[in-house]
């Protein structure tokens, strides 16, 4: 990968994807998103919980659906 995460000061990045905050279950819910070289979002999971997130197989398969087309 050419980068482990995204700094988001004062959640700008997080607002442009509708990444939800909640206080109440400590932060930001998770928020996962598989962009193509062009630009395009192929994936996106909202989390309502932090435990909510798909598992690394299932991003693997999507990675490998695009690259194959």
């Amino acid at each position: 990968m050419p980068f482990i995460g995204l700094a988001d000061i004062g959640s700008k990045i997080a607002a442009l994807y509708q990444q939800e905050v909640n206080i109440l279950k400590f932060g930001r819910m998770p928020a996962e998103f598989i962009v193509d070289k062009h630009g395009k979002i192929q994936f996106q999971h909202y989390g309502e919980s932090m435990r909510d997130i798909p598992s690394i197989n299932d991003l693997l398969l999507v990675i490998n659906n695009i690259n194959q087309k």
